[in-house]
């Protein structure tokens, strides 16, 4: 029986293509990310990764990923990796917390699997019913006439849905830039603005009230669940909880509490794949839609996204969400993920990906 021989740690920065990309509460110019690379006795290896947006996103931070995966490590080594249950189970008695940091393992160990028993990630995730899925284009906070330019750009090249961000300036520049989008959006482009929880409460209701005749979809308008349940039945518009969805316990209360029309989901936030597949079959079971992304990251976080959206019923997924666009470079130049308005599904065993580890800066060697 293989047993998990070597877990090694690496550390890369991904540089932001262009200008700094611009949410509410950050300006980003690069992202550090995190890598991990679990080697089994056979040698048969599986890569993960974890990139939180900056240290103000949400509670994670690169260099506490690489902290917790270097004291998480040393309680696997010698486990058998398809027990990827009893592995979370174990990493859970080891750190409490920190799921965006045992995420990396989780997604190392389903990339893992997939290369033992010789299938693909989206195989064992229940099987791909689409081979390549819908994404979306975010757009970075702008003014009016330049966000405009860029919804024509973007639902030229065939993006189904693009987000706008908004947030952290007069409410007064959001409703303009909404409009300014309408006024160019050709029908059936689903239009969402997040803000990603910079909205008062007062400003959500003002800026829904003064669009009520545009239909959009604000996603993560206040900084907690509590704010964003007190919206309900205030708003014209229906809300997708994203920062605030941070597991299954609080999916599940969002439903429950008639308060997200839908969700932008993220595979690290929630620890990983294993956590993921419970959430997408819960939101098939309400009939809820959600995207399928993470914080941001290169191919390896990327491959991950595009097999577990794969497997979203077509009409439940608002899109797959991936980094390409926006950074400079890839992990494996001959099986890239590359970004467009569809994102052709991986074919090759678990995640797909082979990357250059040569790229990477080591941090720490488990064995």
């Amino acid at each position: 029986m293989d047993r998990i021989k070597e877990i090694h740690i690496y550390q890369y920065d991904l540089p932001v293509v262009g200008p700094s990309y611009r949410m509410a509460l950050s300006h980003l110019t690069k992202l550090d990310t995190t890598l991990v690379k679990i080697v089994c006795e056979s040698g048969v290896t599986g890569f993960g990764e974890v990139c939180p947006l900056g240290d103000t996103y949400q509670p994670a931070h690169p260099s506490g990923a690489r902290a917790a995966l270097q004291l998480l490590a040393p309680h696997l080594i010698g486990m058998n990796p398809l027990h990827s249950q009893t592995i979370n189970s174990k990493m859970d008695l080891a750190l409490s917390g920190h799921a965006y940091a045992k995420a990396a393992i989780d997604i190392a160990l389903w990339d893992l699997k997939g290369k033992i028993f010789g299938v693909s990630l989206s195989d064992l995730l229940g099987g791909a019913v689409v081979d390549h899925v819908p994404s979306y284009y975010a757009i970075s906070t702008d003014t009016p006439d330049n966000v405009a330019k860029i919804v024509q750009e973007k639902q030229g090249q065939g993006y189904p849905r693009l987000q706008l961000k908004v947030g952290g300036r007069d409410i007064e520049e959001d409703i303009a830039v909404a409009r300014k989008a309408f006024e160019v959006r050709k029908p059936g482009v689903k239009i969402v603005l997040d803000a990603n929880r910079s909205l008062s409460s007062r400003d959500a209701i003002f800026l829904s009230n003064a669009c009520r005749d545009l239909n959009f979809t604000l996603e993560q308008p206040c900084n907690t669940y509590e704010e964003i349940k007190s919206l309900k039945g205030r708003l014209n518009h229906p809300i997708f909880v994203d920062e605030s969805a941070t597991g299954i316990d609080m999916v599940c209360r969002s439903i429950h509490d008639d308060v997200a029309n839908g969700f932008g989901m993220k595979i690290t936030r929630v620890g990983g794949l294993s956590n993921m597949i419970a959430i997408r079959d819960i939101c098939r079971g309400f009939n809820r839609p959600m995207t399928c992304e993470d914080s941001w990251g290169g191919d390896i976080i990327a491959a991950a996204c595009v097999h577990m959206g794969a497997t979203i019923a077509p009409k439940l997924l608002e899109g797959v969400w991936v980094a390409d666009n926006y950074i400079d470079g890839n992990y494996d130049e001959e099986n890239p993920i590359s970004a467009g308005s569809h994102i052709k599904v991986p074919t090759g065993l678990g995640l797909g990906i082979n990357p250059d580890t040569s790229k990477w800066t080591a941090f720490a060697c488990i064995d």
